[in-house]
């Protein structure tokens, strides 16, 4: 029995190795994601940055047509003027006349604020463009990085599963069965010591018997409360503590 527990031990401590290497795995693709979410943000801010000068560009538009519009409207009332012959018609087209070009001084005092607005916001999307492109160039490095880990470490689980199986010859099918079950359900912790006579895995005290039959090495012994498979080394001191 020494020997299918010093195999087991050998086995538990490969399948620890592979569990670690498989957690560290799974960090990978949250890694990169949180990474993605950083160049994300970079890129909605130049995004935003962009609309920002389309939106002034797109306002500036709709000034000059205003503004094009009010200097018909002029030559439309100046043609009128010129074509009546009442002196209070004459006034009034006159007086709209006046209304339309403070309109239009109006509108382009407007224009120079947007072009402002627009030297601004053009400036912001050079800083943005600045910013996403080091975001990403530092995602795509650190990326670049993750990916070679990731290759390292599955090739290093594919050599360890590789020749796994020939760390279980010689222990019978029951015996594997039961060390595969508890590692499912307890983890990397399956082959335990005892000392001062308690379990190494749920740190239940152990009546004599146990400790007896387990440093006896006669069969395999499992701790009654967990089942976790128990062995014994010569430096363990085995005596059940009151």
């Amino acid at each position: 029995m020494r020997e299918v527990i010093e195999k087991l031990l050998i086995l538990q401590d490969r399948d620890r190795r592979i569990m670690r290497l498989r957690d560290q795995l799974a960090r990978f693709e949250p890694e990169r994601q949180m990474l993605q979410a950083k160049t994300s943000g970079t890129q909605a801010a130049l995004d935003a940055a962009k609309l920002r000068v389309k939106q002034i560009e797109s306002e500036r538009k709709e000034l000059e047509l205003q503004v094009q519009a009010k200097k018909t409207q002029i030559e439309k009332y100046a043609l009128q003027q010129f074509q009546t012959k009442k002196n209070e018609e004459y006034r009034a087209l006159a007086h709209e006349m006046e209304t339309c070009k403070a309109d239009i001084v109006k509108i382009e005092d407007k224009e120079i604020e947007l072009m402002e607005q627009a030297e601004a916001a053009q400036k912001q999307v050079v800083a943005a463009t600045g910013e996403a492109n080091e975001a990403k160039k530092l995602m795509d490095s650190q990326v670049k990085e993750l990916d070679i880990r990731e290759t390292a470490l599955k090739t290093e689980v594919a050599e360890l599963e590789g020749n796994r199986d020939t760390l279980t010859t010689g222990v019978d099918e029951s015996t594997l069965g039961r060390y595969s079950r508890l590692l499912k359900n307890k983890g990397e912790n399956v082959i335990v010591g005892i000392q001062h006579g308690v379990c190494g895995g749920c740190h239940m005290k152990f009546p004599m018997q146990i400790v007896v039959a387990c440093q006896g090495e006669k069969e395999l012994t499992t701790c009654p409360n967990c089942g976790r498979i128990l062995y014994y080394t010569r430096d363990m001191d085995l005596a059940v503590t009151e």
